[in-house]
């Protein structure tokens, strides 16, 4: 057994940036003003460093107008767009926090997280999907349904002062549209922006961003421009970012894979952020890659194999594709050999994070052999430290063990809004944030992510690690993707399920299936129920709610 114990610290010759986002943006506007900034194909927009800068300093203007003073909470409600990322940063630049709100929330979520993190100010799209958010929220507010003298007044929204929709065919009365907010700009003098832009520190809340809710209610992850401007620039710099690079961006702005590894990343290398969609759509997102010639694409697996498997594929020339990243479930070998080989992605590097740690901790090298990419989910980044510890004791495990993952650093989130007791349980006193993830780590540095703690199968006193089934039920040729839980049983106490989604024009029946595990893997691992089904219940960043798989298969077999 080896020695060494799972502990690794990242080091780097790169300092960490002691500066705001703001500053950081206009650095890169004045050394890059020409260079493609901001591309959005579905509102066929197109900005400059220069010119973006322009819009961003005009949105920061207007808010001040508007009374947002700094540390006033912002709320954005808004599928992908440009006026996304304009809020991002002209809040940042006036200090004011910006609350990401998920496009999916439905009224009781957004109720909370508004009311939860006292957002003063909402930013919203008129409807998107299945979702009017208009609507929505003249239910909560329903002063709105008229045109307003003087500041909104909402019962169950006391801090909501003021509403701003970006679809003016579809705004309530008593809601202002964007154009009206940024007519507000010369109301602002050159002298008080950047007086309140000189108040600022670069360890100032600037985000918070509400946890996926795949357990419990959500917490808001309060960030700082520290935590995630300095988290884009080493993102981008293990790809080899520079000026040069085209970056498209299907993911949510509203969680950190688009905000911060997609539009910091960018902004902190001079790169073009591209956005071909306002949710993600596979052919938008090959269109996208192709017309501007990008050299980086970011997705979830789901997303890869979507585009992958479009009918169309092999007619889009995704030649210029380089590099990009991999996140939010482990990626099947297979899917990553057609990665690397169809879409010319030889430098994808695989993420590790959590909202939590702004939100990357570990990442691969673009050299990483194809079996770090498919089994581990990289290195450590500079200026942070991982460990991995026995859950029951908080030791260090020694190397090749399982433990729960643990990381420290400038990444680790300022705490939970408004939730001390939360942030105590997640960060221990000597600032180790516990992550819930068992990890094991190789005499390399290599992390590999074997389950959640609460995911583990205990059958029987055997202890069972989904992944591990997961990964051998990828081998089967008619899986696409697989899932597995853990469910109650009299017996055993936990019995094994497998969610399993049949790869296109692929057939198997559970029958099938439970002969193959049995034949491959131990008897106390094979599962004792498969469900066939064509999706899973999913966060709309794309992460497994492996709760709601649960309940539904606890309330269809009556245990």
């Amino acid at each position: 057994m080896a020695t060494q114990n799972s502990y690794i610290s990242g080091i780097s010759t790169t300092p960490l940036l002691g500066m705001t986002i703001g500053e950081a943006f206009d650095q890169t506007a004045n050394r890059v003003p020409d260079s493609d900034a901001l591309i959005v194909h579905h509102q066929d927009l197109r900005y400059t460093y220069r010119e973006l800068q322009a819009e961003v300093d005009r949105c920061a203007r207007a808010m001040m107008a508007l009374g947002i003073a700094k540390g006033d909470r912002v709320g954005i409600w808004s599928p992908n767009c440009a006026e996304w990322c304009i809020s991002q940063f002209a809040t940042a630049k006036i200090g004011a926090i910006l609350v990401n709100i998920n496009p999916s929330y439905r009224l009781h979520e957004v109720e909370y997280a508004l009311k939860h993190s006292g957002t003063s100010t909402l930013i919203l799209q008129g409807q998107f999907k299945t979702s009017d958010y208009v609507a929505m929220t003249t239910e909560l507010a329903p002063a709105l349904n008229s045109a307003l003298d003087g500041p909104l007044h909402s019962d169950k929204l006391p801090d909501l002062k003021q509403v701003i929709c970006l679809d003016a065919a579809h705004k309530a009365p008593g809601m202002q549209h964007w154009d009206d907010l940024m007519a507000l700009a010369d109301a602002t003098s050159d002298a008080d922006y950047q007086q309140r832009q000189h108040t600022l520190q670069f360890d100032d809340a600037i985000n918070i961003q509400y946890t996926s809710g795949t357990t419990g209610a959500p917490k808001g992850a309060t960030l700082s421009h520290h935590n995630i401007l300095n988290n884009g620039l080493f993102v981008a710099r293990r790809m080899n970012f520079s000026e040069q690079d085209r970056l498209v961006i299907p993911v949510p702005l509203y969680h950190c894979f688009g905000m911060v590894m997609g539009n910091l990343g960018c902004i902190t290398h001079g790169a073009a952020m591209i956005y071909p969609s306002e949710g993600f759509e596979p052919e938008a997102t090959l269109k996208a890659v192709v017309r501007e010639k990008a050299t980086a694409l970011y997705g979830v697996p789901t997303m890869f194999i979507a585009e992958l498997e479009h009918p169309d594929f092999a007619s889009f020339d995704l030649s210029s594709l380089r590099t990009g990243i991999m996140a939010g479930s482990n990626c099947p070998v297979e899917v990553m050999k057609q990665v690397i080989d169809k879409m010319h992605m030889t430098d994808v590097t695989i993420c590790y994070g959590m909202t939590e740690t702004s939100p990357v901790s570990l990442q691969t090298e673009p050299t990483a052999p194809l079996d770090k990419r498919v089994t581990t989910v990289g290195t450590i980044h500079p200026h942070l430290e991982v460990k991995i510890v026995d859950p029951a004791t908080g030791a260090i495990v020694p190397q090749g063990e399982k433990g729960e993952l643990c990381t420290r650093g400038y990444s680790v989130m300022l705490g939970y809004w408004n939730n001390e007791e939360a942030t105590h349980k997640a960060i221990d006193s000597t600032g180790w944030m516990h992550t819930g993830d068992l990890a094991t780590m190789d005499d390399e540095g290599y992390v590999a992510i074997v389950g959640r703690i609460k995911d583990m199968i205990i059958r029987g006193g055997e202890n069972i690690y989904p992944r591990e089934i997961e990964e051998f039920l990828y081998t089967h040729p008619a899986i696409s993707d697989a899932q597995v839980i853990g469910i109650p049983d009299e017996k055993f106490g936990e019995e094994v399920m497998a969610w399993v989604k049949l790869a296109e024009g692929q057939h198997a029946t559970e029958e099938d299936l439970r002969a193959f595990c049995k034949a491959n893997i131990a008897h106390f691992k094979v599962p004792r129920y498969f469900r066939l089904v064509d999706e899973f219940p999913m966060t709309v960043t794309g992460k497994i709610q492996k709760f709601k798989m649960r309940e539904i298969s606890i309330e269809e077999l009556n245990l």
